[in-house]
């Protein structure tokens, strides 16, 4: 009797959905995407994670109206040939990141959605939160609080906060494409607005999975956090 042939596993569909329609405040009003690192703009690096990772087929770039015609000619300048359209934001993330999925190719299955100022993430943070997010729905990168954390009530230390309970949440956090447009769709539904994807997810009672982050995966929003991020990039060299 002929032995069947095992069926090779296909991974499933992933469009990169990465969030740039922020407004820079916090960067005095200047484009942080736009600013120089180590020899290119910082979107630049961001896009060119996603375009090298195996683990992801499409990019899709959510951003201001103003930025779309600059942003698309980034991304050609850098050869991000994966980026399938550039589309505009909303008012809050929520809004930015439906319209991003929005746009995601319909058979794309898996969306992984990044903050388009968190430009050293690796292609291994990446990929592992993808292959959880493909077994479990739902996966995000997370690395231990470093710090003491203190509870405070009135401006005073009113408790400590155990350490090993927490941990600072990252991007890309993975969820399966349906799953999340119904968790946010059901957040603008109610009049919500998450800064943070898991938490729309979570909020329909569902489980997400946390992956391996990486304390180099920082993400831009002050003038000191370049140099951060240009110390990391030149080490990373040497």
């Amino acid at each position: 009797m002929q032995e069947r042939k095992k069926k090779k596993s296909v991974p499933a569909a992933v469009c990169a959905v990465i969030v740039a329609a922020g407004s820079s405040r916090r960067m005095g009003g200047e484009n942080k995407l736009l600013l120089p690192l180590a020899g290119a703009p910082v979107l630049a690096h961001t896009l060119s994670a996603f375009e090298k990772c195996a683990a992801v087929r499409d990019i899709v770039l959510v951003c201001r109206e103003q930025d779309i015609m600059p942003y698309t000619e980034l991304a050609k300048a850098f050869s991000i040939d994966k980026l399938c359209t550039v589309t505009r934001g909303g008012e809050t993330r929520t809004e930015s990141v439906l319209a991003g999925i929005t746009a995601a190719p319909e058979n794309a299955v898996l969306v992984a959605v990044h903050d388009g100022a968190r430009p050293l993430v690796s292609e291994a943070v990446i990929t592992e939160a993808v292959t959880t997010a493909a077994e479990y729905g739902a996966a995000a990168p997370v690395v231990p609080v470093k710090d003491s954390i203190k509870r405070i009530k009135d401006g005073n230390i009113a408790a400590d906060v155990a350490r090993d309970t927490l941990a600072a949440v990252q991007t890309p956090q993975v969820f399966r494409k349906d799953l999340l447009r119904r968790a946010l769709t059901s957040a603008a539904e109610r009049g919500y607005s998450f800064t943070d994807d898991c938490a729309a997810v979570e909020s329909l009672g569902t489980i997400v999975k946390a992956t391996h982050g990486s304390y180099q995966n920082i993400k831009i929003t002050t003038p000191e956090d370049i140099l951060v991020a240009e110390a990391l990039l030149t080490r990373e060299d040497k």
